[in-house]
């Protein structure tokens, strides 16, 4: 299993930015899809995650501002991030949970300076 993350960019407070992260490999069936990001300096953190079912969960800090999406046939997890802020900037990881099995993509870097 594969995971393939791109979206990360230089952004100014306020804007917006879409990451995706697509699977590839023998892969039949993706239960959790998540995103988690670290900033430097701190611990990786939960930022939103999708079940199966479509069920999701955010950290507090982003809810209201970021959307977790996943498209199946396309085995991709998507994460909208609406009015950024500077202390949103990290690298952003995606993980998917395949039959018990966490497989954790490279990160992507996200910065939010003026």
């Amino acid at each position: 299993v594969q995971l393939q993350a791109s979206g990360g960019g230089l952004v100014q407070p306020g804007e917006s930015l879409l990451l995706s992260c697509a699977a590839s490999g023998s892969i039949f069936n993706i239960n959790t899809m998540a995103w988690y990001r670290q900033a430097s300096g701190e611990q990786r953190e939960l930022v939103a995650a999708v079940t199966s079912g479509g069920s999701t969960n955010y950290a507090d800090s982003v809810k209201g501002r970021f959307t977790i999406s996943r498209d199946n046939t396309k085995k991709t997890v998507y994460l909208q991030m609406n009015s950024l802020k500077p202390e949103d900037t990290a690298v952003y990881y995606c993980k998917v949970l395949i039959y018990g099995m966490d497989y954790w993509g490279k990160g992507t870097l996200v910065t939010v300076s003026s």
